[in-house]
C-alpha cells in the first residue's frame, strides 16, 4: 500500500545558506532525511533503523517547492520511496532495515 506526506520547503531552509548562495538549491542529504522521517512517522514498518541501499537525484529542488513523498514496503522487507514536486520526481531510492 502506497503511503505519502506533503514537505513545504521553506525559502528560509538553513541548507540553502551555502548551497549554493547565488543559486540555492537543497542538498541530497536533506531530501533523504526527509524520507527517512516520513517513513518513521508512518508507523507502518517493523524498524525505524533504515540504511540507503539506492537513491537516485533526478532535479534540483529549490526553495519554496511543495514536496510529495511516497513510499511502500517492498517484498524484501525494504520500503521503495519517490519524492515528487508537481508530478515530476526528483529523487526515488530504497531503503533497507539496518
Amino acid at each position: 500500500m502506497l503511503h505519502s506526506s506533503t514537505l513545504e520547503v521553506a525559502a528560509d531552509h538553513p541548507a540553502f545558506r551555502g548551497h549554493f548562495p547565488a543559486a540555492p538549491i537543497l542538498p541530497g542529504v536533506v531530501l533523504l532525511d526527509a524520507v527517512l522521517q516520513a517513513v518513521t512517522a508512518s508507523g507502518r514498518y517493523v524498524t525505524n533503523d533504515w540504511q540507503v541501499a539506492s537513491a537516485k537525484f533526478l532535479r534540483v529542488v529549490t526553495p519554496g517547492e511543495t514536496l510529495h513523498i511516497e513510499h511502500e514496503a517492498t517484498t524484501r522487507g525494504g520500503v521503495q520511496f519517490r519524492v515528487l514536486s508537481a508530478d515530476q520526481t526528483v529523487a526515488s531510492g530504497l531503503l533497507a532495515p539496518a
